[in-house]
């Protein structure tokens, strides 16, 4: 049986943060709610690969997350883990991959939930995104210009 929460304990955990906008939007209706936790998964090592000094060679962050450590984090097998990367980078375009070499892990860039197209039409969209992206630990690495 499990007991309830009492005073401050509900602030001691830690939890994973999946963007509302992956159940809310037609754009993702396509990904599987295992691929959404993947990408909250992903997300949530962003702040870290910011403090260890990952970035490309253009300014963009990465993550480096190996297969085991997603197999570990959704309980799931090879196949399985293979497929949710493959789809959150083809089906949405969430991630993209880039090989390192023989025996070496990809580079995971975890790309904003908000697409470029509603910054560039909806700047206050775009403002609010940011303000709460840079609240939530993950800052932008390029300045937005809104159109």
């Amino acid at each position: 049986m499990f007991d309830y929460f009492y005073g401050a304990q509900s602030e001691q955990f830690a939890f994973y943060w999946v963007p509302k906008v992956l159940f809310t939007n037609d754009r993702f209706k396509y990904l599987s709610a295992e691929a959404k936790t993947l990408y909250g998964i992903l997300l949530d090592r962003v702040p870290l690969s910011a403090k260890n000094g990952w970035i490309d060679e253009q300014g963009r962050m990465y993550i480096i997350c190996t297969i085991e450590e997603i197999m570990a984090d959704m309980n799931c097998g090879n196949k399985k883990a293979v497929q949710l990367l493959t789809d959150l980078e083809t089906k949405v375009g969430l991630i993209e991959r880039k090989r390192q070499g023989l025996s070496k892990p990809n580079l995971i860039y975890v790309k904003h939930f908000i697409s470029v197209d509603i910054f560039k039409k909806h700047p206050v969209v775009g403002a609010i995104a940011g303000s709460i992206l840079g609240s939530a630990g993950i800052g932008c690495v390029r300045k937005t210009v809104f159109a």
